[in-house]
């Protein structure tokens, strides 16, 4: 769709990026919820005192996952072996950490059921969450558009049409985000 209208141009670009921004942060909640595989990113929100700074475990020691259920991490300073146990011990991953002194491992339990579905239930939760965000930038988007039609900036017709193209943008990113649920749910489901 060819835009002439610089201010409509602008509408659509912060619209574009506030649906990006919402699809991003989406993915990034959703790499933190364990579904029955070690996924090195769940460490990526703990911090840990590493000099006074809270430093995430990614950035203060190697990270690997030997196996499908097991991450291991080896801390570049030995030092901080029990300040990262202590900070996972804290953090809401509900696994209890083994220490030999130079490295770590968190072995992750088999899912039950019942958890696999409070998982599903709270990823999509997450899912309408940022579903809302998307519709609150449309709103956002149709509300200025409405303005230039006041202020006599559009037609009545080209305000109707950039209107359509904004549904038409919050359905792709509708689709995006349904997408990602769905491959989200399939990967917790899986036995």
């Amino acid at each position: 769709m060819y835009i002439d209208n610089e201010n409509v141009s602008m509408i659509f670009m912060e619209l574009e990026e506030g649906f990006e921004k919402a699809i991003k942060h989406f993915e990034s909640e959703l790499s933190s919820i364990r579904a029955g595989r070690a996924n090195p990113h769940i460490l990526d929100k703990i911090l840990v005192d590493y000099y006074d700074t809270p430093t995430p475990i990614p950035h203060m020691a190697n990270v690997s996952v030997p196996e499908a259920r097991q991450i291991v991490i080896a801390p570049w300073d030995i030092t901080n072996v029990k300040n990262i146990v202590k900070a996972i011990m804290a953090s809401d991953l509900g696994i209890t950490p083994t220490d030999d002194g130079k490295i770590i491992r968190l072995t992750f339990p088999q899912l039950t059921e019942e958890r696999r579905r409070e998982l599903v239930k709270s990823t999509r939760k997450i899912a309408e969450d940022t579903k809302v965000i998307c519709r609150n930038a449309r709103r956002d988007a149709i509300e200025e558009i409405k303005k230039l039609k006041k202020d006599s900036e559009i037609s009545e017709d080209e305000s109707a049409t950039y209107e359509k193209e904004v549904q038409k943008k919050l359905d792709e990113a509708s689709a995006k985000i349904d997408k990602i649920m769905d491959e989200k749910e399939k990967d917790i489901m899986q036995v």
